[in-house]
């Protein structure tokens, strides 16, 4: 039932600014197009011309240039609320109807987006397969090849945004079904990080662990719907506080050089297939200005295990443990026999289980400190229908291998296509890293997808021209220049280190510099002057996390400052610097600009 249109937002935007398509001849084209097709799984409730009616007089007198998401058509996984209409949780003994809109839904709703209905799912949110829906909702077929698993839990969310049928889907994610089902429908899956999305009006599966994920078309949708959703909820217990302007990220061009982690080839598991993928997802990293360092991911795996075979099933058994003892047949079968392991648990193995997740926690934060950012395979195969059939929790724990430990160990992930396979079906690998990268991640897809240019999931529509992006992404990291006492090796570099700086380069500043040594110490200090009769002088640049720069400046003693400096390549950072004024009083300033450096001028002491 794909319309013959794009609908990621830039296109659809287009066609409304220019004249050519209205948000009501949109939905009714989607809704015709959908009773054409008759009933479609993926769908538990899909919202009719009347429900849809309020939405679009929402919009009148509104444009793209009033509200970011005006016309937009959406999809939400049916754990999530929408005022009105049943949230299911797929199970019709479960269910309920909800007087107000989930937080995030509320905020997309305001923002101009039109919700078309409530999607399927693994019923309440267990699984990776997309297998675990009651008969009475029928299972989503994946939209490449219907013998094959579309990907749960939030399979519905998955399907309907790459058959066409809206712009972008809300699912949920807890151990990686916003990751999965992406990877099988040529999707950008949001998995952000924990507690950026309020929970508000979802049925949790492990609440401690859970988060709204997103399913986008393009980078450039992914990161609008995060922008707008990422707000902080004060009714929300799980709801965490993180403006990125604040901290210093921004959501733009990827830069020119960066580190990114692979695990050991070994360790990855995929099939051919997947194999291939990650090694095209390397080639085309590489060629962005990317250096792999292969890392020993023994800890993150480690730390997957633990979701199933730890305590926190009992999370999951908190939730339906009442309609499990009063209405057994009311859940699915695998969805039971996976939960009631949930009931046995002592508190001790909760206690036990935390212990051994904080030395793994310990451990990956120390790998991947030494990369910018991680790659990794999405899942490590695509099954068959049969294949899940003849081995339900086998297969679904393979699919886990690279998402289980996410929200365990407080990281964000963006799921990424990257190509298709022999049998043209899509293959994705994962960006990931610290809480809070994930503007950092969709920055690198974003020049990922530049270079690949893939169809827009599953609906044979070339990928529109990309825009060019206003500014360079920032990772809330700065880069600083220093000249003296910091520099690697000297007395004050542990100031650096121990807010978790990074040497960048040693390089030298433009020919426009004086350098003097200043009276007083230990350590000695120099300061550095722009004077049009200097010379260039060697420096270091190192960069910092942005939230350590004010206990760092706090630490900087008078006449010394930091303000911006002119490299040698024509590039201006902030760094040390020192006014004339501060110089001149008392005297005692040496000139030391002839040594071209401290480090030179040291040597000459000795």
């Amino acid at each position: 039932m794909t319309l013959p249109i794009a609908l990621d937002i830039a296109s659809l935007h287009a066609a409304y600014r220019s004249g050519k398509l209205t948000p009501s001849d949109l939905i009714s084209q989607l809704l015709t197009a959908a009773e054409n097709h008759g009933k479609e799984p993926a769908w538990i409730t899909r919202l009719n011309r009347e429900q849809l009616a309020p939405y679009l007089q929402r919009l009148e007198g509104e444009s793209p240039e009033t509200l970011p998401l005006y016309g937009i058509p959406f999809a939400l996984k049916d754990n999530i609320d929408l005022a009105g209409i049943p949230t299911t949780a797929g199970s019709p003994a479960y269910a309920y109807t909800p007087s107000e809109n989930a937080f995030v839904v509320q905020q997309l709703i305001d923002a101009g987006a039109i919700p078309m209905g409530k999607t399927n799912l693994d019923q309440f949110a267990t699984g990776l397969v997309g297998e675990r829906a009651l008969e009475v909702y029928g299972t989503p077929a994946n939209v490449f090849d219907p013998t094959l698993v579309p990907g749960g839990s939030s399979s519905g969310s998955a399907v309907v945004t790459a058959a066409g049928m809206v712009s972008f889907a809300l699912g949920t994610d807890t151990a990686g079904s916003g990751r999965v089902p992406a990877c099988f429908h040529n999707l950008y899956g949001v998995k952000p990080s924990l507690g950026l999305l309020s929970t508000r009006g979802v049925v949790p599966a492990c609440a401690t662990l859970d988060t709204i994920s997103l399913f986008a078309l393009t980078a450039d949708d992914a990161a609008k719907v995060l922008d707008i959703t990422a707000a902080y909820d004060a009714e929300c217990a799980w709801s965490r506080q993180h403006d990125f302007a604040v901290h210093g990220k921004r959501y733009g061009k990827a830069p020119a050089t960066f580190r990114f982690g692979v695990p050991l080839e070994p360790q990855w598991q995929t099939d051919a297939a997947y194999t291939q993928g990650m090694h095209h997802a390397i080639a085309e990293l590489e060629a962005l200005g990317g250096e792999k360092v292969e890392l020993d991911c023994s800890p993150l795996l480690a730390a997957a295990r633990l979701l199933y075979e730890g305590p926190w099933v009992a999370e999951r058994y908190h939730v339906i443990r009442e309609l499990m003892k009063s209405n057994p047949d009311a859940v699915h079968p695998v969805t039971f026999q996976i939960t009631q392991g949930g009931a046995t648990p002592l508190a001790v193995d909760a206690f036990d289980a935390r212990y051994k997740l904080a030395e793994y926690k310990r451990q990956a934060d120390a790998l991947i400190s030494q990369v910018d950012v991680m790659l990794t395979p999405t899942t490590v195969t695509h099954p068959s229908k049969a294949e899940v059939a003849a081995d339900p929790i086998g297969v679904n724990s393979r699919l886990g291998t690279w998402t289980n430990f996410m929200n365990l160990l407080d990281y964000s992930a963006l799921a990424v296509p990257v190509g298709f396979s022999e049998r043209d079906l899509p293959v994705g690998v994962t960006l990931f890293g610290t809480v809070f990268a994930d503007l950092t991640l969709l920055s690198l897809a974003r020049a990922l997808e530049a270079r690949l240019m893939l169809p827009l999931g599953a609906t044979s529509i070339p990928h529109p021209p990309l825009e060019e992006l206003p500014a360079p992404a920032q990772d809330g990291s700065m880069e600083l220049v220093v000249c003296g006492a910091h520099l690697k090796g000297l007395p004050l570099n542990h100031q650096l280190t121990q807010r978790g700086g990074v040497l960048v380069s040693t390089t030298h500043s433009a020919p426009r510099y004086k350098l003097f040594a200043l009276a007083g110490g230990p350590p000695k200090r120099p300061a550095m002057l722009r004077d049009d009769t200097g010379q260039a002088i060697e420096v270091e640049v190192w960069r910092l996390p942005i939230e350590t720069l004010g206990s760092f400046l706090a630490g900087i003693p008078a006449p010394l400052g930091l303000g911006q400096v002119e490299l040698a390549d024509g590039s201006w950072k902030c760094g040390f610097t020192c006014t004339a004024g501060a110089l001149n009083e008392g005297g005692e300033a040496e000139d030391i600009t002839e040594f071209g450096g401290w480090r030179g001028w040291l040597a000459s002491q000795s």
